[in-house]
């Protein structure tokens, strides 16, 4: 019974490493053609089309605000998530289920409708201005729609449900008891929190991080839609180079040097965690 259920479990997971592997190569190798113009690449492959990349500061300075817009993204949607998910981790009413189910919902509504609510919010005569201007916070409206702050508050709200549901498993799995046994102890609940609840749950807290990182590398809709057209991202950019240039192998390349950035990234975030963890040990 085992055999065939994993027999069973096998093909799927075949079929999507193939469509995987395949999707992947199809721009890795395209990224390999110099283009000729009116979607046509040259059939040798070359290094032409990194080298431009590389050594250009248009294409340095996308690649440059895609990781920042992406970097402090991730770290607030952190910030705000994990005290989140700690709560519902620790919330014993029913009301727990009932706002996680809230969450669950919310990741599955699409991205479209999300941005554009966030676009009649922020808009000049949107509810957030009105409310700036009649408690004369602000004199003028803020717009947020077009800039890189705006992009931020996208990827915030496009990927802070993934991120509670990801960090609330990680809250989940530390004991009360040993909350308990520092409060015990006289350590105050903000101590307890910032000493006890996250180094533990720091591991969890940095897949989470890395998790929501690549999410805001690889969106589009909130670039394109938010940034109005002058926030110019990795994805926008792709995007705009197949269809207004329609050159097919620099979009090849732009996919293929936001794939490695990703990596590299991702790599550097697990040997820091790696060093710190074995850092803790040895002051252990």
């Amino acid at each position: 019974m085992n055999t065939r259920w994993s027999l069973f479990l096998v093909v799927p997971l075949a079929v999507s490493l193939v469509l995987l592997v395949a999707s992947q190569s199809v721009f890795l190798e395209s990224s390999l053609h110099a283009d000729l113009g009116f979607g046509r690449m040259a059939p040798a492959w070359s290094l032409h089309n990194y080298i431009r990349v590389l050594t250009d500061d248009f294409y340095l300075r996308v690649l440059w605000l895609t990781v920042m817009v992406s970097g402090i993204a991730a770290v607030l949607t952190i910030v705000v998530g994990f005290p989140i998910a700690y709560v519902l981790a620790r919330m014993r009413s029913r009301w727990a289920g009932v706002l996680m189910l809230g969450i669950l919902l919310s990741t599955f509504v699409t991205i479209v409708i999300k941005i554009f609510g966030l676009i009649v919010i922020f808009n000049a005569d949107g509810p957030v201005n009105r409310l700036l201007l009649g408690a004369g916070i602000v004199a003028k409206p803020i717009n947020l729609i077009g800039t890189p702050a705006g992009v931020v508050v996208g990827l915030m709200y496009f990927t802070i449900g993934f991120a509670v549901l990801l960090m609330y498993a990680v809250a989940r799995t530390v004991p009360r008891s040993v909350e308990e046994a520092a409060e015990i102890h006289g350590a105050s609940r903000r101590r307890v929190f910032l000493r006890v609840i996250l180094p533990i749950c720091l591991p969890g807290i940095a897949v989470g991080f890395l998790t929501v990182f690549n999410m805001c590398m690889g969106a589009f809709t909130s670039a394109a839609l938010l940034g109005g057209g002058r926030v110019l991202t990795l994805p926008v950019l792709i995007q705009r180079t197949i269809l207004f240039e329609v050159k097919y192998g620099m979009a090849g390349t732009i996919s293929a040097i936001l794939l490695f950035s990703v990596l590299l990234i991702n790599l550097f975030g697990i040997f820091v965690l790696r060093r710190f963890r074995i850092g803790r040990r040895v002051v252990a």
